[in-house]
């Protein structure tokens, strides 16, 4: 495992070696970490299931960009390059799986529902020892863990990311400012292409019009807000939306769940 910046210390990689070579099926991993830590570009021999009880990361892979919220989870293969960052401070708990594992799960990244079984499911798998006993309660929640996980459907939640540099130029900057409410043909000029050429490399990178890439950048940063304790109103600011109603019909619509009970996500933020 390579280790870059202040998230992957030497110490975690020393911590978290002997998880990634265990001997059994599925390990799990617990660690809580403060705001603002990120770790750079990096890979693990086994697959992984990324999940946090509280706090939201963000993971990038070469491919796509992910905020992980406590409602999901993401599951990385193994040898999947990626970068995580912390959204606040994160209660982290993944659980590691050994190839035979992981082959019953898939083969590639993928955001996944988190019910409250498979939640309590990954946090007691984490709190057992690294070599559990064969026939014992580590065997059963394995096994429950990964039935749970191949029985969950895929969530649309990874925001494609492009390779042509043109097209990077432009998604960049649409990331650090979701809201921005510039045209196709604005950001042509930006590219330096024309807007037809754009038009043409959103789909053809990303598999989406620069409409619906735009809309999911924002609707995400939208819900990366909303975990964070941010109100609705000022959320729906963030993603571009001039009508709370529009953007709370937009988020329901895509992510499944309301703006409020999104922002209750947030281990500070009480339920009246």
């Amino acid at each position: 495992m390579e280790t870059t910046g202040q998230f992957l210390s030497p110490t975690r990689q020393a911590a978290i070696l002997p998880f990634e070579t265990a001997p059994r099926p599925v390990v799990g991993f617990a660690c809580d970490y403060p705001s603002g830590l990120s770790s750079g570009f990096h890979e693990h021999p086994r697959a992984q299931l990324l999940y946090a009880i509280s706090g939201v990361m963000r993971v990038e892979t070469q491919l796509a960009h992910y905020v992980v919220p406590p409602t999901t989870a993401l599951f990385l293969p193994a040898g999947a390059q990626h970068a995580v960052s912390l959204d606040g401070p994160v209660a982290m708990r993944e659980l590691f799986l050994r190839e035979d594992a992981a082959m019953r799960v898939g083969v590639e990244p993928k955001v996944i529902a988190v019910s409250g079984l498979l939640r309590e499911v990954i946090v007691a798998a984490c709190a057992e020892p690294v070599e559990w006993q064969l026939h014992g309660r580590g065997h059963h929640l394995a096994e429950l863990a990964l039935d749970e996980i191949a029985r969950s459907t895929p969530l649309p939640l990874g925001l494609p990311l492009p390779r042509d540099p043109r097209l990077h130029r432009v998604v960049m900057l649409l990331r650090q400012r979701p809201g921005d409410q510039r045209s196709l043909e604005a950001w042509a000029e930006v590219a330096n292409a024309s807007s037809r050429t754009l038009a043409r490399l959103f789909r053809a990178e990303t598999g989406l019009s620069f409409r619906q890439w735009r809309q999911q950048a924002r609707l995400t940063e939208a819900l990366s807000a909303l975990t964070m304790g941010v109100q609705p109103a000022k959320a729906a600011s963030i993603a571009g939306f001039e009508s709370i109603p529009a953007f709370g019909a937009a988020f329901r619509a895509f992510f499944g769940i309301t703006p409020g009970q999104a922002r209750f996500l947030h281990p500070g933020v009480r339920r009246p």
